[in-house]
């Protein structure tokens, strides 16, 4: 069964503590630390899938507060999952499309962002939905702090190669660049692997990385 049509993943998501629901979404910008209940930067992760990297960043760090971002109902019931076995303070969820990030945090409340293995989107007319995109990186100009960084990883390298070129229009920086991730040593310091990370890598496939900030 493919994870997007999960029956009655909804009504799970709907019920569950874990995930910040869809009505009062537009009260959350300027107050998550409320949320939170401290004072914690907050790092989010965008398509998050099924919650491996995130919950294992949250269980490692218990000192920032995580918000993972997914669109699809029966991939974000997954994660659900992972915290109904092992639950953490310091993560939420949310179930919504990337393109309205600016509407639930307020600006300058992020102090990270992943991006790991987005959906590539192959067709250039579908370019603008390309989390890597100038459209995108724009919406998270809004919503980061000042200086701060967006990590984002990909095995996908003719993605990899458009999100790069996107950074000049767009106003970014490169701090890192790589092409082969694994291979550096200083990068694989705490590099926490997604699901595809794993699958990809064990194939043999390069995973390419940048770092970029404002």
């Amino acid at each position: 069964m493919r994870l997007r049509n999960i029956t009655g993943s909804r009504d799970v998501i709907a019920a569950s503590p874990y995930v910040v629901q869809e009505a009062v979404q537009e009260d959350c910008p300027g107050t998550w630390h409320e949320i939170f209940g401290n004072n914690h930067p907050i790092y989010i992760e965008i398509g998050m899938g099924k919650g491996k990297f995130i919950h294992t960043c949250a269980k490692e760090h218990p000192e920032i507060n995580y918000v993972g971002i997914e669109k699809y109902s029966s991939v974000l019931l997954r994660a659900i999952q992972k915290m109904e076995e092992e639950e953490l303070p310091n993560l939420k969820f949310l179930r919504m499309d990337a393109e309205d990030i600016a509407s639930v945090f307020g600006k300058g409340e992020v102090d990270k962002i992943y991006l790991n293995f987005s959906d590539p989107w192959p067709k250039d007319r579908h370019a603008k939905r390309r989390l890597p995109s100038r459209e995108f990186l724009a919406r998270y100009d809004v919503i980061l702090k000042e200086g701060a960084r967006l990590e984002f990883k990909t095995d996908n390298r003719d993605l990899f190669d458009f999100a790069v070129e996107e950074l000049e229009p767009a106003g970014w920086k490169a701090e890192v660049i790589t092409y082969d991730l694994h291979s550096d040593e200083t990068l694989m310091v705490g590099n926490i692997m997604t699901e595809y990370e794993e699958k990809f890598s064990s194939m043999g496939n390069p995973i390419c990385k940048y770092i970029i900030y404002r």
